[in-house]
């Protein structure tokens, strides 16, 4: 099982919801660290180069979690936390890489 950390920005970013959206962040999160290859593949997403991170939904796929796996610290690094509208997630996690 892998170990997480989050990027600073993305921990506020999952304090600012409301307790059940954190509930189901936690269980997805579970997931994610027992099979961190369960996250699609992003590449470049509309101009933001996003290469070798992953996203997995959930809450119905109203939120994303964008992460890095880490072999060699057997480490997920949880870069954002939030909703796609206007590409909002991928915009916050291309700025903090």
């Amino acid at each position: 099982m892998y170990n997480f950390k989050f990027h600073p920005e993305a921990k506020k970013e999952l304090q600012k919801l409301n307790n059940s959206i954190q509930l189901l962040f936690t269980k997805k999160l579970k997931q994610v660290l027992k099979f961190p290859e369960i996250g699609e593949n992003l590449g470049n997403k509309n101009h933001l180069n996003l290469s070798g991170f992953k996203k997995v939904y959930f809450n119905n796929k109203k939120y994303r979690i964008i992460y890095q796996i880490i072999e060699n610290e057997i480490l997920i690094h949880i870069i954002a936390v939030g909703k796609r509208d206007d590409m909002e997630v991928y915009k916050k996690a291309n700025k903090r890489i």
